[in-house]
């Protein structure tokens, strides 16, 4: 879920005491990163957005030079900007490259083709790139697998008089959620919060899945229902179509 022009997005986690009304509604059973995944990465809006904040999409470092993030971030060959920082402030570091999107992007329901990568201009220095999932290794999944979701966007979503308002800080935030289920190229993962679920919501676009507590990259951030409350929607990477577009850019397991 990119982060709308008129909202501001970073991951939401719904949490196992959550309460209709509660003054935090989304990061109850979530919490800041911090250097937990150093490989996940924000892509920094060239300019501020009315909340002060600047993270629009989240992704992962998945090779020194190459960030994998979702189609819809971006514009092919647009010039872009990457911080890795787990609490991004304007002035901090950020790592310059180019993005590209698979060329089949938008597709259709049964293959989205929703996957990019921004080629950075230089290597990143300091940060193990996480890894990809082997061929078809999604395709069996244990019932119930557990998955640790990582992303730059919104923490809280309010429900005020005029609708739901999306909250968003620049940090890094972690959540866990397990499997509601696999086809073809999705997987759907429950951030259902009367389960003990956390998930991810507008602006964790692009950001890593991860198997379980593995630094295996599973599927990207794609999107979910609009309140961020039940089901986190992602782009499977042991395909056929997203390892065609892949193995473009990095060496495939």
């Amino acid at each position: 879920m990119r982060r709308p022009l008129t909202l501001l997005l970073v991951l939401v986690v719904a949490g196992a005491g959550l309460l209709v009304g509660s003054p935090a509604t989304a990061i109850t059973n979530g919490a800041p990163d911090g250097d937990g995944h150093p490989a996940v990465g924000g892509l920094v809006s060239p300019t501020q957005y009315s909340d002060g904040t600047w993270v629009y999409c989240s992704g992962t470092l998945v090779s020194p030079t190459v960030f994998l993030t979702a189609a819809h971030c971006g514009e092919e060959g647009e010039p872009v900007r990457v911080t890795f920082d787990s609490d991004y402030v304007d002035g901090d570091a950020v790592h310059a490259g180019t993005f590209h999107a698979d060329p089949l992007y938008p597709g259709n329901q049964s293959d989205a083709h929703d996957i990019a990568v921004v080629v950075l201009d230089a290597p990143v220095a300091g940060i193990t790139p996480a890894r990809l999932p082997e061929a078809g290794a999604l395709s069996h999944l244990p019932h119930r697998q557990s998955f640790t979701s990582v992303g730059y966007g919104a923490y809280e979503v309010t429900n005020e008089p005029g609708g739901h308002r999306y909250l968003y800080d620049d940090r890094r935030m972690v959540a866990t959620g397990r499997l509601n289920a696999v086809n073809k190229t999705w997987l759907r993962i429950s951030m259902n919060p009367s389960r003990g679920d956390g998930g991810t919501c507008y602006g964790d676009s692009g950001g890593p899945n991860f198997l379980g507590a593995t630094d295996v990259v599973a599927a990207i951030t794609i999107t979910g229902d609009a309140v961020c409350r039940a089901t986190n929607v992602d782009y499977r990477l042991d395909t056929g179509s997203a390892r065609a577009f892949l193995g473009q850019y990095v060496a495939l397991p």
